[in-house]
């Protein structure tokens, strides 16, 4: 928190943002007002919710007024799995090992040697376990016991996550034979097609993120994080049937992203996420920001949630 009220003296902004996220000020501030300071947190200028263009501003319009009761399964990554096994069959699916209601009631004994746990309501909070012997099983539940009691909601407003009834999921260990790590495929679809991909590399080392068209021509922009244009990703075997799936799975939304996990040409599932960064994450160059946005056309106000 300190680190934070240090660049609040540079960026007022900031500080109001995170300011916005505790309680109590959390319950003062509407969601209106927060992604307005939380856009300009982060993007340095004011949002236009009147008549939004970039990609950024319609992502911070979509959490506003394109509130889907469905959306809230769709985001579970637990229930999304009934969703998934519906439209394209449970094969994409990485087999569930087990599902308890609190980080407490999990049952290491009944558990392979290798496996993935995470929270289903919120990003970022998994465990992976490589060799049942050697994991600190109290440091992973500590873990998640830090996740599992925070409303994900409050970060940046993002109605899909507020309703979620909490669990931890365990799930089959898959890896890639060829590298070190699982690489992932984010389709962004708008009203159910997919225009762009992103792949990321060497995330707990030198950290860069790709972007590529439909075609797989790279594209030379940064969103996020740094690009490598001298490493250029292989094009997975399964792209083209990917497109399809990510086509059907995005049906009828005006934007989502879909991700996928390929291994040995065998397609698995990742997750649905509605607003990529919370829309907090600078394009460059901006005119990908333009160009992105004009491709997300937003849905009929009337007809959305407040």
């Amino acid at each position: 928190m300190l680190s934070k009220i240090k660049k609040g003296f540079k960026n007022p902004y900031l500080l109001l943002m995170h300011l916005g996220r505790q309680w109590p000020w959390r319950h003062l501030i509407s969601d209106k007002q927060f992604v307005s300071l939380f856009y300009r947190a982060y993007h340095h200028r004011p949002l236009n919710l009147t008549n939004p263009q970039t990609f950024n501003e319609k992502l911070q319009w979509l959490k506003l007024y394109d509130r889907k009761e469905e959306y809230t399964q769709l985001t579970d990554k637990y229930l999304v799995r009934q969703y998934v096994k519906e439209k394209i069959g449970e094969q994409y699916l990485v087999p569930l090992l087990a599902v308890w209601d609190r980080p407490e009631d999990i049952n290491f004994s009944k558990l392979p040697n290798q496996f993935v746990l995470k929270c289903n309501h919120d990003s970022h909070s998994v465990v992976i376990c490589r060799d049942k012997e050697t994991l600190d099983k109290k440091a992973a539940i500590k873990k998640l016991l830090k996740a599992f009691n925070t409303q994900y909601f409050w970060k940046g407003r993002e109605h899909n996550y507020k309703n979620i009834q909490r669990k931890i999921i365990a799930e089959k260990y898959i890896t890639d034979q060829n590298s070190d790590e699982l690489t992932d495929y984010k389709y962004f679809c708008f009203n159910g097609i997919p225009y762009f991909v992103q792949v990321d590399s060497n995330r707990f080392t030198n950290h860069t993120r790709n972007f590529y068209d439909i075609d797989w021509n790279f594209i030379n922009v940064e969103y996020g994080c740094k690009n490598n244009p001298f490493k250029i990703d292989p094009k997975p075997k399964a792209h083209e049937k990917i497109l399809q799936l990510a086509s059907i799975l995005a049906a009828g939304i005006p934007h989502v992203r879909v991700d996928f996990y390929v291994l040995e040409n065998h397609i698995y599932f990742g997750e649905l996420t509605f607003h990529h960064g919370g829309g907090g994450m600078m394009v460059s160059p901006q005119e990908y920001d333009q160009l992105w946005g004009s491709y997300l056309v937003l849905p009929n106000k009337n007809n959305a949630k407040n």
